[in-house]
């Protein structure tokens, strides 16, 4: 296996463009490949110009990025493994009523599984994209660790969780060290084509951020099936919800009940088919339960310790206890009570030094 040859994971976007650029100076055998995972035509919500990635324009900004540098460029057609392991999961979790986060999915199931193997295919040791983590290798416990990067307002390490010690061992992050506005200059300096392209901001088959409309085009049968149910308010029907999946905890708008103060969604109880609202002090935890745990910096966490859990991709973080913890779950303690804690999203779990600890599902609170 050459081990200066390097897989980057190329989207078209500025990001990934310049981790391609930043390897290539370095000496390494760069080959990008844009990983084609879904079509606008086969999940809607299309735009009137196709953007983001996997469009036409996302593939052409990556081949240009390519040619600049004389790195090979292919796009890899990945749209079955896409469909199996990211969009099935996430109609079956919302269908359920749990919240599902496919980034995480995908990062584990794609991002790295699949491109290891297109990587192994083409005699290469390396995968490399431009996710925003440090990685390094601990010789004492002899385990591959995510570390928060340079830039806090970035840092993906929260979507990173799912990665195995064994995909890690053979990943290239080299945007850590480097904030956004750094990385923009850079992609200037190299006169690439992304240094001004926006970031997406949302999930990436959901352009329209619509995940109603999605469910409804991709599954009419099975959200046909679905009846309504009761909302209920500290013990009373107040409403009728339209279907478990078009909600999810937390939420505010379009509850379509008018109570004269502000209610969110509580708790969702598929078995039953009832949405309970509660008002904001309602839908505060201070218990998390976490299932499907991967371990990264560390091979277990200790009962009684003390770490920073994070429960959404933007939350800041805050100081948890580890009440219990095996190789497949753990439970937190919340020194503070969190709103909001959503099953289907994740839990991750740092130390004060800004290291990945551990992630896994939120099943539920209390």
């Amino acid at each position: 296996m050459n081990e200066k040859r390097v897989i980057v994971a190329m989207s078209g976007g500025v990001d990934s463009s310049v981790a391609a650029a930043l390897l290539h100076n370095e000496g390494y055998e760069v080959i990008g490949i844009t990983m084609k995972t879904w079509g606008f035509m086969e999940v809607g919500g299309a735009p009137k110009h196709e953007s983001g990635c996997c469009s036409l324009d996302a593939i052409f900004d990556a081949k240009n990025v390519a040619s600049k540098f004389g790195i090979p460029h292919y796009t890899v057609d990945f749209t079955k493994a896409f469909e199996d392991a990211v969009i099935e999961n996430f109609i079956d979790e919302y269908i359920h009523g749990r919240t599902p986060n496919p980034c995480v999915v995908c990062n584990r199931k794609i991002k790295w599984e699949e491109l290891l193997s297109k990587a192994d295919s083409l005699d290469a040791k390396y995968v490399a994209t431009g996710h925003y983590s440090k990685i390094e290798y601990n010789e004492q416990n002899q385990r591959y660790c995510l570390r928060r990067s340079e830039d806090d307002r970035k840092d993906q390490t929260y979507a990173l969780w799912g990665i195995t010690q064994e995909s890690l061992s053979r990943t290239l992050l080299p945007l850590g060290e480097y904030t956004k506005p750094k990385i923009r200059e850079l992609a200037e300096k190299y006169g690439l084509k992304t240094a001004n392209k926006p970031d997406s901001q949302e999930i990436c088959f959901v352009a329209d951020n619509n995940y109603e409309r999605f469910l409804r085009e991709r599954v009419p049968d099975l959200i046909n099936k679905i009846d309504s149910g009761d909302i209920i308010f500290k013990g009373k029907k107040v409403g009728e919800h339209k279907g478990i999946p078009f909600y999810t905890v937390g939420q505010r708008k379009g509850l379509g009940i008018a109570l004269g103060k502000p209610v969110y969604v509580k708790e969702i109880d598929y078995d039953n088919n009832i949405i309970e609202v509660g008002e904001k002090d309602d839908i505060l935890d201070n218990m998390v339960y976490a299932t499907d745990a991967n371990y990264i910096s560390i091979d277990k966490l200790e009962p009684a310790s003390l770490v920073i859990a994070k429960i959404r991709y933007n939350d800041k973080g805050t100081p948890a206890q580890v009440i219990e913890a095996d190789s497949h779950c753990f439970k937190l303690k919340f020194l503070y009570p969190k709103s909001a804690v959503t099953p289907g999203q994740s839990v991750v779990v740092y130390d004060d030094n800004g290291y990945l600890l551990a992630g896994g599902i939120i099943t539920k609170s209390n």
